[in-house]
């Protein structure tokens, strides 16, 4: 075990916490932590951003100088008082709170203990289950580029198409502290891990603060739900198992036949428990969750964004904390505090760039603030939007009609402020965006058909235990005229919604009615449901359109990547609501909710609600029956984790599993590691389809059969992986691959055009080119062995020979 290199990584990462600290206490001057737990997040983006700029140029020392430089300037800036400076004295101009700060260190250090003793027991970024080949290659071929964006290892000589921002921070703390990136991939990712539950710690407690909460109660229970919880699937089998046997049967077939189970898997017992199984249940879908996601080890954009996602909650949350009368500070977090994460999420996980937007619109239309005070009312600009949003909502007299036309016109006004965000934020991102982000994969927005919907078995199992838990917090503290005409509304949606194959409407749309309606009706509820909306409208998103791709069939995408952003809301928003819940306005001092429940100032409401002690009976029953049943996953899923020890002892090494499971091809790699620069190397392509010819090997993607030397190494091959086929195309994804076939197979003249065309130094004969090709030979003195190992040859293709030898027709 790399103990010298975790403690390393620790030091770096309280620098990086230490020089955040003044940036997010500016950020959150009013907060009660200062915003300490998002320190670490903060230090990255300011730490990322400058680098990435500068490695449009150049991608090496100065890139990583420029970032670095920015963020002491930027820290130094925050913390110290520059009126007193411009007088010649040097003191503090923001407020850190120490006990805070101590409390997110402690969560940062136990998530990133806890994952990198996870990852120990399982480093390897083997190519089955997930996408390790694809993040380990990204990994490699930044540190060998010198400029942004980096060559795709899986195409070469064309710059890659995939959204690299988290990987480029990866490789910052990679020199930062000069590891390998064998090692830097599972230090990164507990880094993010801890950085991601820290902030949802910091956020929860925060907001729980408003509330009148514990502050570290509300974190904690955030930090649970964000890190260690899971969905249903897993208590739900169990409970299954628990009925008598002909109700057992019955039960598993009406639960498989409306998710993606077999009866026979939902009936198995603790002894065919598999981690994999739980993230798997809407059909045709992906539905990971934070703990799967760290246990599965995918350096990916999905996991990596989580932190700068919270990051961009809290800056909506201090946006919706600023008084009206600073507005300067509003139009700051808006207008360009917002449109830079939004700028760099886009770089580091593109699912997320609308949602980072969203926030910045949610914030700004639930704030008590007006919106259209934002925009400036340059030539009455400004004054004629209003106009214009007020004849559209044509707000006129009292009562609920005035009520809902006014909240459209406060909507109206805060999507004309969004719009300009989102203008500046991709003017910020524009390298990624008009660069990077276009390709031929032929992505489109198609509606969802109800073939395609989530069945609502599917969606409790998903999302029940945040529907239940949100649902009667919300509940427990909205105060509305006639309460049982809302729920007999609800109600009859899910019913409507169940019946027409929307089913959404009896899950996500309830919360997002009732989270809307509290934060206009009720002082008792606050920012945490506006993390609610953004989740609840995620929900209900993806179950109405979804990006058509190649990259997977159906929505499958849609849905993976965008289920991991609801978590992150969500999980942080019941570290407000289970407290809130279970504790109640009487136990906790939040005079709004008090005033809400009785007089201006008495506590009525509260005497009301103590009077009535089943009702925090049954909030302790639910908060135990909710935490128990999203923990049994955990429980399994970790304890099976950790009874795999790779040979020879735990350890970090990422590529230590090449040696013991690949030793053939073990010092071939090597050696392609060990070249300078960014050669492109041949090998046979990620697919096992070969027209006219056999392919011997039973998979390629996801599989030690296709592409290990560039996806080790991050020297480029021709055509990799089939994941090129969503960046660029079918038909330029299956032009290389033909391509590749007739340099191995095809006559010497076509060969030593592609082998000049593709300007290949190095090919590569191994075990997956004999299974394709069978043997492999070429016959000429421009090709020549210059390493062989194992059951690998590597020939080095000399192009200036090449280009004299004589053709098959002389």
């Amino acid at each position: 075990m790399e103990y010298a290199l975790v403690a390393r990584w620790l030091v770096l990462y309280a620098a990086l916490f230490a020089l955040g600290l003044p940036l997010v206490a500016r950020l959150l001057p009013r907060a009660s932590g200062r915003g300490a737990g998002l320190a670490v997040p903060a230090a990255l983006v300011v730490l990322s951003v400058p680098a990435y700029w500068v490695g449009q140029l150049t991608w090496g020392p100065l890139a990583l100088a420029a970032g670095a430089l920015t963020l002491l300037v930027a820290s130094a800036t925050a913390a110290l008082d520059l009126t007193a400076l411009r007088d010649g004295r040097v003191r503090l101009g923001v407020d850190i709170d120490r006990n805070a700060a101590s409390d997110a260190a402690a969560i940062f250090l136990l998530g990133f203990v806890f994952v990198v003793a996870l990852r120990a027991f399982d480093p390897a970024v083997h190519p089955g289950g997930g996408e390790k080949f694809l993040d380990f290659g990204l990994l490699k071929t930044l540190q060998r580029s010198a400029a942004l964006p980096p060559e795709d290892f899986w195409f070469a000589n064309a710059p890659v198409k995939y959204y690299y921002g988290g990987h480029l921070t990866t490789t910052l703390l990679a020199w930062l502290t000069g590891t390998p990136p064998r090692f830097a991939y599972n230090l990164a990712l507990a880094g993010f891990y801890a950085a991601f539950v820290t902030a949802a710690f910091e956020l929860a407690a925060s907001i729980g603060a408003d509330r009148g909460l514990p502050r570290r109660l509300a974190g904690g229970v955030a930090v649970f739900f964000v890190g260690l919880a899971s969905n249903l699937v897993t208590a739900g089998r169990f409970a299954l198992l628990a009925l008598p046997e002909p109700l057992r049967r019955s039960a598993a077939t009406y639960v498989a036949a409306r998710t993606d189970y077999t009866a026979e898997r939902i009936l198995a017992g603790a002894d065919s428990f598999s981690y994999w199984n739980a993230s798997r249940v809407i059909p045709g879908t992906i539905n990971e969750f934070p703990l799967f996601a760290w246990l599965n080890g995918d350096l990916h954009a999905h996991m990596m964004g989580t932190p700068t996602l919270l990051l961009a909650a809290a800056v909506g949350y201090a946006y919706y904390r600023t008084p009206a009368r600073e507005r300067g500070r509003r139009r700051a977090l808006v207008f360009l505090v917002v449109p830079v994460l939004a700028s760099w999420q886009a770089v580091q996980n593109t699912w997320s760039f609308p949602s980072v937007l969203a926030l910045g619109w949610l914030a700004v239309t639930f704030a008590p603030a007006d919106p259209w005070t934002l925009l400036p009312d340059t030539a009455g600009l400004r004054s004629r939007l209003r106009r214009l949003s007020e004849r559209v909502a044509r707000t006129n007299g009292d009562g609920p009609t005035a009520a809902a036309t006014d909240e459209l016109g406060r909507v109206l006004g805060s999507l004309v402020v969004a719009v300009v965000a989102a203008v500046v934020a991709v003017v910020f991102a524009a390298p990624f965006l008009l660069g990077t982000a276009t390709g031929g994969g032929g992505r489109s927005i198609e509606l969802l058909g109800p073939e395609m919907r989530s069945g609502l078995g599917a969606l409790v199992l998903v999302h029940g235990a945040f529907v239940v838990g949100l649902g009667g917090y919300l509940l427990s503290r909205l105060r509305v005229a006639r309460p049982w005409l809302l729920a007999a509304g609800l109600l009859v949606a899910g019913y409507v919604g169940h019946s027409i194959g929307f089913a959404t409407l009896a899950v996500s749309m309830p919360l997002l009615v009732v989270a809307w309606v509290g934060l206009r009706t009720s002082r008792s509820i606050g920012y945490e449901a506006v993390l609610v909306v953004a989740g609840a409208g995620l929900v209900t998103l993806v179950e109405l359109v979804y990006v058509n791709e190649q990259a997977g069939p159906g929505r499958m995408n849609t849905v993976f990547k965008t289920y991991a952003q609801i978590w992150a809301f969500w999980g942080t928003a019941m570290g407000v609501a289970l407290p809130g819940l279970v504790l109640g306005p009487w136990a906790t001092g939040d005079r709004d909710a008090a005033r809400d429940g009785g007089g201006d100032g008495d506590t009525s409401g509260s005497t009301l609600w103590s009077q009535i002690p089943w009702r925090r009976v049954a909030a302790v029953g639910l908060a135990v029956a909710l935490v128990a049943s999203t923990s049994v996953y955990g429980v399994l899923a970790v304890g099976a984790h950790v009874e795999r020890v790779p040979a020879g002892g735990p350890t970090l090494d990422a590529t230590q599993f090449v040696e013991t499971d690949h030793p053939e091809q073990a010092a071939a790699i090597d050696w392609i590691d060990d070249l300078e620069g960014r050669p492109t190397i041949l090998e046979a392509p990620g697919t096992t389809t070969y027209p006219g010819g056999t392919d011997a090997r039973e998979r390629a993607m996801y599989s030690w059969n296709a592409n290990p030397a560039s996806s080790l190494t991050g020297v480029p091959t021709v055509a990799g992986w089939r994941h090129e086929i969503g960046y660029r195309g079918r038909e330029a994804y299956f032009d290389r691959v033909r391509d590749v076939d007739t340099i191995y197979t095809g006559n010497a003249s076509a060969r030593a055009a592609l082998l000049y065309e593709y300007q290949v130094r190095y090919i590569w004969v191994g075990p997956n080119e004999r299974a394709r090709y069978g043997s492999v030979s070429f016959g000429s003195e421009a090709i020549d062995a210059v390493h062989r190992s194992g059951d690998v040859t590597v020939y080095e293709v000399a192009l200036g020979e090449l280009r004299r030898e004589p053709s098959d027709a002389a």
